[in-house]
């Protein structure tokens, strides 16, 4: 897992929806970005937290941060998330499960998996991670009110 300090690892994925739209982690250098790992579009907790998101989205955006949600679900099923709950934020497919691993937060349950824990990352404009924090268990879900607290004290 990236330690604080540390760079953030690059990454090259899939956007939601059809076509080859691409997020790279490097593209968003020169701003903060908040990454939410969570495991499965359309559960009821992935459901909730990217509610909440959501409805702290302009107090990121006001920031000048960058949300972006990254799970092991297709673009396909990231698009269909993410018109349900009209997510305002970049959905990133990691299907083929490598980032995931890279930044140490696959888990496999139930037989399922490996898909990504609960997970964020706050990264400052160069792309260091600036705090982290991962759900003691699958039911903990991130507060956005946190997230923010954490990002106002790693940028300037």
């Amino acid at each position: 897992m990236p330690r604080p300090g540390r760079p953030a690892p690059d990454f090259d994925l899939p956007l939601a929806g059809v076509g080859d739209r691409r997020l790279r982690l490097r593209d968003l250098r020169g701003r903060p970005v908040v990454l939410l790992f969570f495991p499965f579009a359309f559960s009821p907790g992935c459901c909730n937290e990217v509610e909440a998101f959501t409805a702290h989205y302009d107090a990121f955006a006001a920031r000048g941060a960058e949300v972006v949600g990254i799970s092991t679900d297709s673009p396909f099923a990231l698009q269909a998330w993410a018109e349900r709950y009209r997510v305002p934020f970049p959905l990133a497919s990691d299907y083929n499960r490598r980032v995931i691993r890279t930044y140490g937060v696959a888990i496999v349950r139930w037989g399922l998996g490996p898909f990504a824990d609960r997970a964020v990352f706050v990264l400052d404009e160069r792309g260091l991670v600036r705090w982290t924090w991962r759900a003691p268990d699958l039911g903990y879900l991130p507060d956005p009110r946190e997230v923010l607290g954490h990002l106002a004290a790693s940028t300037p």
